[in-house]
C-alpha cells in the first residue's frame, strides 16, 4: 500500500510540475560557452593532482572489501553484470583472471609510491594529491587499542615522499573500505549501525590526527557517502551487499555516517587547527530526463539529484538530514556548519526513466545510443557542460570554496583520446567557472595509475598511467599524462582549446 501511495503521488506531482516543459528538447550543448580564441588559466594557487584509494592501489589489508574479494574468488563470483559499468550483485568482474600476488598487491603501491610521487610531479607537473588512510591496516583487529606499528610507519613513508617531491598532502578518512571486523553482528547491527561504531571511529580518527595532524591540513572525511549508501544497501553491488526495499531504509546507516563526520569535523579542528579545510565530497552526475516530454522523467530526474548530490550538503549546513521522497528525516547534533568546502566528484551524465510498471524505481541510462558523443569503457557519456552546471549550482547553494576530488574516465586505448577530450573540456568547464566567480581552489584527477576499480575489478581503466599486471605492474604513460602535465603548468591555450576540434568530439543531437 505503501509503493502504492508513493506511485500515485509521484504521478500527480510530476504532471503538476512537469507538464510546462512537454515538448522541451533535451539539452543539447556540451559546453558552457567558453571561447577556444581566449587563453583560461588557473591561480598560481590552484592545486592540480591525483586522487586515489587505499582499497584500490594499496597491498589488501583485513578489511570488509578484502573479505568480499576473497569471498569472490572462493565462490566464482567473478562474472560482469549486464551491461559495461553495470556491476552484477555479488560479484567482481574477471576477478579470477588475475593472479594471487595482483589480488593481494593491487598496484605494488607499496613499493613503488615514491617512484609514483616523483610521476606526478614531474610528468603530470602537479603539486598535490588526494589519499585515504585505511582504517583496516592501522586498525586490523577490533581490540587494538593503539594502531599497527608497520602501518603507521608506512604512512609516514608515504607523508615524507610527498614532501620530498613538493606534493601537498589532501587527505581522506573513510573511503568506500572499513575493517571486517566492523561488520560483524553485534547486538543485531553490523557495521555504521552498531552501537558502538561512533566509538571505534573516534578511536581510529584520534589515531590519524595524533600521528599525523600536524602534517595535513586538507581533509574530507567521507567520501561518495551515497554511492556507498546506493551501491552497499540498496543495489547490493558493495560491501555490505545489502538490498533494502528503499532509501529511507538505508537512511539511519547514513545517519551514523553524518555523525561520524561531524566529530571528525571538530576533532580536526581542535587538533589541526581552525585553519584545517575539512568537508566531504559527493559523487555527481548531470541528471537528465530520459524523455524530455514525459512529465515523469522530469520529476524524477531532479529528485535523484537532489536526494544523490544534495540532500547530505544541505544536512552539513542545517543539522538536518532530510533525504527528498522519503520521509526519512534526523536532526544530527553537532552537524550544522561542517564544511569549509564543497567537494564535488563528477563522472558525466546520467539519463532518467520511469516506467509505469515500476515507477518508485526509475531505469538509469548511462549514454544515450542515438547521440553523436564519446563514451567511455563503462558506458558512460562524457559531458563536459553538465560539470560546469554542477560547478556553479554548488557555488549559488552554499557560497563555499570548491575542490574537484575525483574527475576522469575509463578509457583503456592506447591513444586515450576520450581521457585528453575530458581532460582538456572539463578543466575548460572549471576556468570558465572561475572567471564567473565561481571560488574553484583545486582539480584532482581520478586517477594516478589503473588500480582495482571496485565490482569492476581491474577490468576498467583510469589512470593517466597504464600498470601493466603481467609485468611487474611496469606504469606507461599514456598520452593524457603530459597533456595534464602542459595544462598544470601552462593553463589552456587557444591552440589546446582548438585541438578538441579536431577530435572526433561529440555533437548535438
Amino acid at each position: 500500500m505503501k509503493k502504492l501511495a508513493y506511485a500515485v503521488l509521484l504521478l500527480v506531482l510530476a504532471a503538476s510540475v512537469g507538464l510546462f516543459f512537454a515538448g522541451k528538447p533535451r539539452q543539447a550543448e556540451w559546453t558552457s560557452g567558453w571561447s577556444a580564441e581566449t587563453a583560461l588559466t588557473f591561480p598560481k594557487d590552484f592545486y592540480f593532482g591525483t586522487a586515489t584509494a587505499a582499497q584500490q592501489i594499496e597491498s589488501q589489508s583485513p578489511s570488509d572489501w578484502t573479505a568480499f574479494e576473497l569471498d569472490a574468488i572462493a565462490k566464482g563470483r567473478t562474472d560482469h553484470g549486464s551491461a559495461p559499468g553495470v556491476a552484477k550483485p555479488g560479484h567482481i568482474a574477471e576477478l579470477d583472471k588475475y593472479s594471487l600476488d595482483v589480488r593481494t598487491r593491487k598496484t605494488d603501491y607499496d613499493r613503488r609510491y615514491d617512484a609514483d610521487f616523483a610521476a606526478a610531479k614531474q610528468v603530470l607537473g602537479n603539486n598535490a594529491y588526494r589519499f585515504s588512510f585505511e582504517w583496516a591496516r592501522l586498525f586490523p583487529r577490533e581490540d587494538m587499542q593503539q594502531p599497527d606499528p608497520e602501518a603507521v610507519a608506512f604512512y609516514q613513508g608515504v607523508l615524507d615522499s610527498l614532501e620530498r617531491h613538493e606534493l601537498t598532502p589532501f587527505a581522506t578518512l573513510f573511503h568506500f573500505s572499513s575493517p571486517a571486523w566492523l561488520w560483524q553482528e553485534k547486538d543485531g547491527k553490523r557495521g555504521w549501525e552498531r552501537a558502538d561504531a561512533q566509538a571505534l571511529w573516534q578511536r581510529y580518527v584520534d589515531a590519524v590526527l595524533s600521528l599525523y595532524g600536524s602534517r595535513i591540513k586538507h581533509w574530507t572525511t567521507l567520501n561518495e557517502p551515497m554511492v556507498f549508501l546506493n551501491a552497499g544497501y540498496l543495489d547490493g553491488v558493495f560491501p555490505p551487499l545489502e538490498t533494502r526495499a528503499d532509501p529511507a531504509a538505508a537512511g539511519p546507516a547514513l545517519a551514523a555516517m553524518a555523525r561520524a563526520h561531524a566529530y571528525a569535523y571538530h576533532a580536526i579542528k581542535k587538533v589541526v587547527g581552525q585553519d584545517s579545510q575539512v568537508g566531504i565530497t559527493q559523487h555527481t552526475r548531470a541528471f537528465e530526463p530520459w524523455r524530455n516530454w514525459n512529465p515523469l522523467d522530469r520529476f524524477a530526474a531532479r529528485q535523484i539529484d537532489e536526494i544523490f548530490i544534495w540532500d547530505l550538503l544541505d544536512a552539513l549546513e542545517t543539522g538536518e538530514l532530510q533525504l527528498t521522497g522519503t520521509g526519512f528525516s534526523e536532526q544530527i547534533d553537532g552537524l550544522a556548519g561542517t564544511q569549509d568546502y564543497v567537494g564535488i566528484n563528477y563522472y558525466g551524465r546520467f539519463y532518467i526513466e520511469v516506467s509505469l510498471a515500476n515507477p518508485v524505481k526509475p531505469i538509469v541510462h548511462s549514454h544515450d545510443p542515438a547521440a553523436d558523443q564519446w563514451v567511455n569503457d563503462l558506458g558512460w557519456a562524457i559531458y563536459p557542460k553538465g560539470f560546469g552546471d554542477v560547478l556553479r549550482t554548488a557555488y549559488e547553494r552554499y557560497n563555499k570554496p570548491i575542490y574537484v576530488l575525483e574527475n576522469g574516465t575509463a578509457d583503456n586505448a592506447a591513444n586515450d583520446l576520450r581521457r585528453q577530450y575530458l581532460l582538456i573540456s572539463h578543466l575548460a568547464e572549471m576556468a570558465h567557472a572561475q572567471q564567473q566567480g565561481v571560488p574553484l581552489k583545486g582539480y584532482f584527477h581520478w586517477s594516478l595509475t589503473d588500480n582495482f576499480e571496485w565490482a569492476e575489478g581491474f577490468t576498467a581503466r583510469f589512470g593517466l598511467f597504464a600498470v601493466d599486471y603481467a609485468d611487474d605492474y611496469r606504469r606507461t604513460a599514456r598520452p593524457s599524462a603530459p597533456l595534464f602535465g602542459r595544462i598544470a603548468r601552462e593553463g589552456l591555450s587557444p591552440e589546446l582549446l582548438k585541438s578538441l576540434e579536431n577530435m572526433p568530439a561529440p555533437r548535438s543531437h
